[in-house]
């Protein structure tokens, strides 16, 4: 029989007539844990999904891997590729690609009364995937790339309030070559995404306006879009996408295209680890005092136990199955109110941000079992192990000495 089991749970869900000052020593802890808990379940799904929120919106305008020419410049002119058919069926036959798509771009300026906006073109084919568009409409609809040229255009809020457009309406657009050109347009559909640096970027058209701006020809463009289905595999997918490449086609991964985003977002991972191990911190130190008012109320039970051939390392076990116990039971708070704040956020976004600083308009939260589990694993191992402190104290008390005590 583990009898150290035993007195550990009669005394965890046992309570007695003399525990006077334990018990709200005790409470005092386990509320601790609790908010401690919730507030690193909250802190790491509002880190992971704002991670995924503004991942997911660059990854909406550029892919997760975009091949292009290997002499392309940092401008928004992209250098011409021919259309390889050979290889596009490589990549969509790798099990880690979902889409493949064509795409080029070209700056201009776009002009409406006495507006002025330098903006990007973004030439698309008819395999363009318009998913994440389509969920970003604020007006009107996404165009379709058909057999005939279209002179359809989605364009962002942004530009259109700042143009004083809506769908439907003409807009011109002046290309800066020799000789200079202009394109007018019909505007198809208006998008939000709250990224305002791409908002008051990128414009979207028929790839075939931009090859014939260019003066290319039906079989190049400017480069290939290539979706992933897991971002976790974003460099190992990468880098076999550049192995297909030949030497004058390069292939970059959406981190090494905006490195500057993406080391932002790296940086909220040290904040969320900095708030986990203050809360560990703080929980380990609130169990350690009531640990200690615990022996200290039961210094005569040591004695006993000890007097009948106990050893210190089985009293000890007595108490930090105690403090298991004691761990748990805030821990289920701590699970209890932080999923119902994720689960609430994520039903109602009663917490709100201002979208110009933070790109998002409301705080996003995102459910990981992985990082549960983690979190309760490991909270639970680091706060138990932290126990051991505390009951360093049972073996400098003599069985005489604890039973003579009052």
């Amino acid at each position: 029989m583990n009898y150290e089991l035993f007195l550990a749970k009669r005394i965890a869900f046992r309570q007695e007539k003399g525990e006077l000052i334990s018990r709200p020593i005790i409470r005092i802890a386990l509320v601790a844990i609790a908010l401690g808990f919730s507030v690193m379940i909250i802190s790491v799904s509002i880190v992971t999904g704002f991670k995924e929120e503004i991942r997911n919106k660059v990854i909406g305008f550029s892919s997760h891997i975009q091949i292009s020419n290997y002499d392309e410049n940092n401008s928004y002119e992209t250098n011409p590729v021919q259309i390889d058919h050979n290889l596009i069926q490589q990549l969509e036959k790798d099990p880690d690609i979902k889409h493949v798509q064509l795409f080029a771009t070209k700056a201009g300026i776009v002009k409406n009364n006495d507006q002025l906006e330098g903006v990007v073109a973004k030439g698309i084919d008819n395999h363009f995937d318009w998913t994440f568009f389509k969920e970003k409409l604020v007006s009107g609809n996404v165009f379709q790339v058909s057999d005939s040229k279209t002179d359809s255009i989605l364009i962002s809020k942004n530009l259109a309030d700042k143009l004083e457009l809506k769908t439907g309406d003409p807009l011109v657009m002046y290309f800066i070559q020799r000789p200079p050109r202009a394109r007018k347009f019909f505007i198809s559909g208006i998008y939000n995404t709250g990224l305002e640096e791409f908002d008051n970027l990128y414009l979207f058209c028929d790839l075939r306006h931009l090859q014939k701006l260019n003066d290319w020809d039906s079989t190049q463009t400017g480069g290939y879009e290539i979706t992933i289905k897991n971002f976790n595999t974003l460099q190992e997918t990468g880098e076999r996408v550049y192995q297909l490449t030949g030497s004058e086609l390069n292939a970059k991964t959406v981190n090494e295209i905006y490195p500057q985003i993406f080391d932002w977002l790296g940086l909220m991972n040290i904040n969320a680890a900095i708030i986990i191990t203050l809360m560990i911190i703080v929980s380990g130190i609130n169990m350690i005092s009531a640990l200690l008012i615990l022996i200290l109320e039961r210094v005569k039970m040591i004695g006993t136990l000890k007097s009948i051939g106990a050893e210190n390392a089985s009293v000890r076990k007595v108490f930090i199955y105690l403090a298991s116990f004691l761990i748990g039971r805030g821990l289920f708070w701590g699970n209890l109110i932080g999923l119902l704040f994720i689960f609430l956020q994520k039903q109602f976004s009663f917490f709100h941000l201002d979208q110009q600083s933070y790109y998002i308009s409301y705080v996003p939260v995102h459910f990981s079992i992985y990082h549960l589990l983690l979190l309760n694993v490991g909270t639970l191992f680091i706060c138990t192990l932290m126990m051991i402190i505390p009951t360093k104290i049972i073996t400098r008390i003599s069985p005489l000495n604890a039973l003579r005590y009052n």
